[in-house]
């Protein structure tokens, strides 16, 4: 429970301690204080290892602990990031790219529709989590039962 002293004072937090628990907000995402900004940068959906570097490296960045970030270093950061596709319009743009290919019915929408592998894999031993689980089959009868 959040102790009503703590607010009156100013401190803000949980607890009578004044614990807070700051997160830098970038692309609508949390990232984490306690990392490099390279990885924190990789919690935002659409940034990966090589984006977030390349970002670094056009913002010319130190890569420091992101809790070490100024002010300034924060909101270009933010500035930089929004110039990328990320979050809700990388899913949108993805979905509707794959609404596309099923409409048109092109083999890639077709997969797509019946729960199949996309991209090539073999279908005869693996892609159980695209297919679901097996289904058994019954085993048939031998000949010399059925004669009886």
């Amino acid at each position: 429970m959040i102790c009503p002293g703590c607010w009156k004072n100013g401190k803000g937090g949980i607890g009578h301690g004044g614990l807070r628990i700051e997160c830098i907000r970038i692309g609508g995402v949390e990232i984490p204080n306690h990392k490099r900004v390279e990885y924190s940068l990789q919690y935002i959906h659409g940034i990966g290892r090589n984006r977030s570097r390349q970002i670094l490296l056009d913002l010319s960045f130190d890569n420091k602990v992101t809790k070490d970030l100024s002010e300034e270093e924060v909101i270009t950061l933010r500035k930089e990031v929004t110039k990328y596709m990320i979050e809700g319009d990388l899913k949108r743009f993805n979905r509707v790219a794959i609404e596309r290919m099923k409409e048109i019915r092109c083999y890639k929408g077709i997969r797509h529709k019946l729960g199949l592998p996309v991209r090539g894999q073999r279908t005869k031993n693996n892609c159980r989590t695209l297919k679901g689980k097996r289904a058994s089959v019954a085993k048939k009868k031998s000949a010399s039962s059925s004669d009886e």
